[in-house]
């Protein structure tokens, strides 16, 4: 599994590395009042994909920020520690079960 995944992440990588060279020409980016930005196309989609991250990364903070804050008004949990299960030293994170995945 693990070489399948290199194998895909390797095969993601060539795909775009000959998109690159394959679009190395010229694109002109046409802004408002007569503006324009003249780069490789590579460069002008790569651009534009960071820039549609950026969107909606800041599209979503308002939500984040609203869970985040429902999160910490959330009383902990008040368990007894049993002797079973000791708890930790010095953390406040909960037990984590693994379930071997």
């Amino acid at each position: 599994m693990k070489y399948l995944l290199w194998l895909l992440k390797a095969a993601i990588f060539f795909t775009l590395f000959a998109f690159a060279l394959n679009n190395q020409h010229d694109a002109t980016v046409y802004f408002f009042f007569g503006t324009y930005w003249r780069a490789p196309l590579v460069l002008v989609v790569l651009v534009a994909f960071a820039g549609g991250l950026v969107v909606g990364a800041l599209g979503m903070l308002p939500g984040w920020w609203k869970h985040r804050a429902a999160a910490a008004q959330v009383p902990a949990e008040a368990t007894p520690a049993s002797p079973a299960a000791p708890a930790a030293a010095g953390t406040d994170l909960p037990a984590v079960r693994q379930h071997g995945l």
